[in-house]
């Protein structure tokens, strides 16, 4: 008797932790799938940039080192690889872009240009998106690093060496970006 209650522990206590390791494995999914829909907005992203800066280009050749920045943050997010790494390679793409967005104010003709009108409606289109698309992501990040820090996943976790994630941020240049109060200009 005393045998079969032991086992019987013995299996609702394997149960259980078999119940904990796929909590796990579905939040990290689901962290990696939420990345996946940011993934394809970025690319649409990375897309628009070249035809942005083309129409720019000639309107702001005394600023070539704004397109620059740009140019080479666009070409650092598209070879990033891992999560992490796309995280980081996105900032400094924003923070390029806010740089090209502050240059392009001096250009009044630039500012009217049809074309460019409608490649700043698209960019500010994919923006939003991908906006939506990073609290998704975060809040499944947010809900994956709950269950990896929280007792009693967080062993399991650790014997499986699940980690807590970096979650998609403005980083330090968007954040400062943000808390600066708009210019009103008349």
């Amino acid at each position: 008797m005393a045998i079969i209650i032991i086992i019987a522990i013995i299996i609702v206590i394997a149960m259980w932790l078999i119940s904990l390791y796929n909590r796990l494995v579905k939040l990290r999914n689901n962290r990696e799938n939420s990345f996946a829909d940011i993934d394809v907005q970025l690319r649409q992203r990375h897309d628009l940039i070249p035809q942005l800066v083309e129409s720019v280009r000639g309107y702001m050749k005394h600023e070539s080192t704004v397109l620059t920045d740009v140019t080479n943050a666009r070409a650092n997010a598209m070879n990033a690889t891992s999560i992490n790494d796309k995280i980081a390679a996105e900032n400094q793409l924003t923070a390029a872009l806010g740089g090209l967005k502050v240059a392009v104010e001096a250009y009044p003709d630039l500012k009217a240009n049809q074309n460019f009108l409608n490649l700043q409606e698209e960019i500010s289109d994919v923006e939003n998106k991908l906006a939506a698309a990073r609290r998704y992501f975060n809040s499944a990040t947010k809900e994956l690093n709950n269950a990896v820090e929280v007792f009693p996943s967080n062993i399991v976790a650790g014997m499986f060496n699940f980690k807590k994630e970096m979650m998609f941020d403005l980083g330090a240049e968007g954040r400062e970006t943000m808390e600066k109060p708009p210019e009103i200009k008349f």
